[in-house]
């Protein structure tokens, strides 16, 4: 398995931490919160289907979710549940920059288009839950 596939392997796992961290963190919200977080999940579980289809046309093993994740703090109500969704976005949007070296072509666009689209949800979840900041620098 050359380094792409292997970076690959690698935000297909955090994709799957992101599910299910949406998965639990929107048992907490309500409203526009609550659809940002639907659409953030679906995104998600796009991109996933996506790697799994890719990963296997390569013969590359993907990794199985796993049945739990441990998160970061207890998620308790709707700020902290934002706090979340705010560092799933970072997380995964971290793995897929780690990807752009070790990828070309195809794969390198796939990265860099899952990396913004972290970097766009993370953005709105900073400013769901009223943040002045509304970026980071490359996360």
């Amino acid at each position: 398995m050359n380094a792409g596939d292997e970076r690959l392997r690698d935000a297909l796992a955090g994709e799957h931490a992101a599910i299910y961290g949406y998965g639990v963190l929107g048992a907490h919200l309500t409203g526009s919160a609550l659809q940002l977080a639907r659409d953030a999940e679906a995104a998600h579980r796009e991109r996933r289907d996506a790697l799994l289809v890719r990963l296997t046309s390569t013969s590359a093993t993907p990794p199985a979710a796993q049945p739990a994740y441990d998160l970061p703090f207890p998620v308790t109500d709707a700020a902290s549940a934002m706090k979340l969704a705010t560092e799933l976005e970072e997380r995964t949007g971290v793995l897929w920059r780690v990807a752009i070296p070790d990828t070309t072509g195809d794969q390198r666009k796939t990265c860099l288009d899952a990396l913004t689209d972290c970097a766009l949800r993370a953005a709105r979840w900073r400013r769901a839950a009223g943040q002045q900041v509304g970026t980071v620098p490359l996360p």
